[in-house]
């Protein structure tokens, strides 16, 4: 009988422990769990409790009957997603004009970081600066403003100089293939000053140690940003890329959606600008579709962030997790 209650006991006194032990962590530090609590309740709430909403995805969604009392149609709205002829045209747009942009804007900060980690001059750095992060703050309606005046072909600035320079005007908006250069180029432009901050303080971080003693080998500066200052914000670079790789299908909505025409409409149209239109713009909106389609591409980036990590942690030492 003693041998059936001596351990029962002794699981019971190691729970107590336990329970002990979080209590007391908890009364010792119950300012930080207090504070823990608001960005909780804000994911929770915010985050978490809206994902109850995508089970339209899987049912035939009536405003009448609510989300709720829909009828279940299991994996029917993906499968039409799949089998439709905007599949392959919306997929390969987004994809094209995402790795557009990571192609030519990833390098492009990290070489304009180097370039002001070395300027000396202060009041030329912070010029370079300004000018540099100043289109970042600029909103994405203000900026296609811009954009369209810029390009506009009877009277935009570009155009005007094409033709100063002895060519002709050239209807940038109007011609499919010039949208994905017009799109990256100008994020590019907006957001090169920003994106180098974040490697400005990578470099800071770079030991003085290392640079005072490859100058005293007789380093170049050129060996120097090659064996040393790229090195030292690689793990940074890596992190960054792997961000933005789990985000390939979420191009910019807004800025494409304003951007778009009748005309350029065969390059432009992507995931998030054909689901805006499935959901909300419809005549009869299919927010059931619409929800199935988003959610696919939330899978798919997350299956290409998964991928690239494990790629980044099997050939390099950081990873995201």
């Amino acid at each position: 009988m003693n041998q059936h209650i001596v351990p029962f006991s002794q699981g019971s006194k190691k729970k107590q422990l336990y329970l002990n032990k979080i209590f007391m962590s908890f009364k010792s530090s119950w300012q930080l769990y207090v504070m823990f609590l608001l960005p909780l309740m804000y994911i929770l709430i915010f985050k978490y409790y809206p994902m109850l909403g995508t089970q339209i995805a899987f049912k035939d969604y009536k405003l009448s009957k609510g989300i709720w009392g829909s009828e279940w149609v299991g994996l029917d709205h993906f499968l039409r997603f799949f089998k439709s002829y905007q599949f392959n045209r919306v997929v390969f747009n987004t994809l094209r004009l995402s790795l557009y942009a990571i192609i030519a804007g990833f390098p492009l900060p990290i070489i304009l970081a180097i370039s002001l980690n070395y300027t000396r001059k202060k009041t030329y750095k912070k010029l370079v600066q300004m000018v540099t992060y100043m289109p970042h703050f600029i909103s994405v309606v203000v900026m296609v403003g811009i954009i369209l005046q810029f390009l506009n072909p009877r009277y935009g600035m570009v155009n005007a100089l094409i033709v100063a320079l002895g060519g002709q005007g050239i209807d940038f908006m109007g011609k499919p293939g010039l949208f994905g250069s017009v799109y990256v180029w100008s994020g590019v432009w907006q957001n090169l000053g920003y994106g180098s901050i974040i490697y400005l303080a990578a470099l800071a971080g770079v030991s003085p140690e290392l640079h005072e003693a490859a100058i005293m080998d007789g380093a170049s500066l050129i060996k120097r940003i090659r064996h040393i200052d790229i090195p030292g914000i690689m793990p940074t670079a890596i992190i960054l890329l792997i961000m933005r790789m789990g985000h390939i299908l979420d191009v910019g909505f807004q800025k494409i959606l304003l951007l778009q025409n009748p005309m350029n409409l065969r390059t432009s149209e992507t995931i998030a600008t054909y689901v805006y239109k499935v959901g909300l713009q419809a005549g009869r909106p299919d927010f059931g579709y619409a929800t199935a389609i988003g959610l696919s591409k939330s899978v798919i980036s997350l299956v290409i962030l998964i991928l690239v990590n494990r790629f980044a942690k099997r050939y390099s030492e950081t990873s995201l997790w």
